[in-house]
């Protein structure tokens, strides 16, 4: 037999439903703002509710709305790019040094960027030495620096792009962005193929008989590693890394082959990223023929 009163009963449950929200919302409010919302993750990570790691994630995701492309860009001047009328060996030797899979290109000016390469389409030239380089060449995206970062992710996974160069309000290379820049922003710094995992120590001996420094080592584990003083008075203060140290005696942000000689040692940058620096080489200053 048919219900006499469909819509009444729809009504009905209706009403109920929104009845029994409003209790439990009395009993228990909800967060009205991202702060109480990353407090109540905090309340339930405390009561065994979710666990550590599943709290940051989602701190990550509530976080990461409130923040563009600009805010995690690798900034213009710190760009590792390719120049498309360099030798092949010159562009090989940026590839190798660098360790990343996609350069953009530019042509004359390092603002004209005319495409994205990607390291793994070498080995066509190589194999293929009168191919032309441009014919490799992928087409570069570009994203204005007030891009939010939840926009910027779904267009990452929906064109298949892992990398964009941001522009400025004037049309002029801010830096880039890649897909990992924005996922660290969830799950925290993604280690890729030349890092070390952290279990085998941020100091190693190298076959040349200098040694490979993580830029987060503390300063007082290197100087006692290498039995020198490497930081006096405000900088013992001020800095706790021999990454930051470095960035302060150099008096700018440390790129790629620059050297610096503190306490009797050569710093030379291997590896930076997001304006810090990852790894050292370090070396005896004497060893080339530099004064301590």
């Amino acid at each position: 037999m048919s219900d006499p009163h469909p819509a009444r009963t729809a009504h009905e449950k209706q009403d109920k439903r929104t009845f029994l929200q409003k209790v439990a919302e009395f009993i228990h409010p909800g967060p009205d703002s991202k702060a109480e919302l990353i407090e109540t993750l905090a309340d339930a990570e405390e009561a065994d509710i979710i666990g550590p790691e599943s709290r940051v994630m989602l701190e990550g995701v509530i976080r990461m709305a409130e923040l563009t492309a600009g805010d995690v860009m690798v900034a213009a001047p710190r760009m590792d790019l390719v120049n498309i009328d360099a030798p092949y060996e010159e562009i090989l030797h940026v590839v190798i040094d660098t360790a990343h899979s996609r350069f953009p290109v530019y042509e004359g000016d390092r603002e004209n960027i005319i495409g994205i390469l990607l390291a793994k389409d070498l080995l066509k030239l190589q194999r293929a030495p009168g191919l032309n380089p441009r014919a490799l060449l992928r087409p570069a995206v570009f994203v204005p620096e007030s891009k939010g970062l939840n926009d910027l992710l779904r267009e990452f996974r929906g064109n298949r792009n892992h990398l964009a160069v941001v522009i400025d309000e004037f049309g002029r290379v801010a830096g880039l962005i890649t897909i990992e820049d924005v996922l660290e922003q969830i799950v925290g710094e993604i280690e890729d193929e030349f890092d070390i995992v952290e279990d085998e120590g941020d100091i190693f001996g190298l076959a040349d008989r200098t040694y490979r420094v993580s830029g987060d080592t503390s300063i007082e584990r290197v100087a006692e590693a290498f039995g020198t003083r490497l930081a006096s008075g405000e900088d013992e203060l001020e800095f706790d890394t021999i990454g930051g140290l470095i960035a302060h005696r150099m008096g700018h942000v440390p790129k790629r082959g620059e050297v610096a000689t503190v306490g009797g040692l050569n710093f030379v940058v291997l590896h930076t990223k997001g304006g810090a620096v990852r790894w050292f080489k370090v070396s005896p200053a004497e060893a080339d023929g530099q004064p301590a």
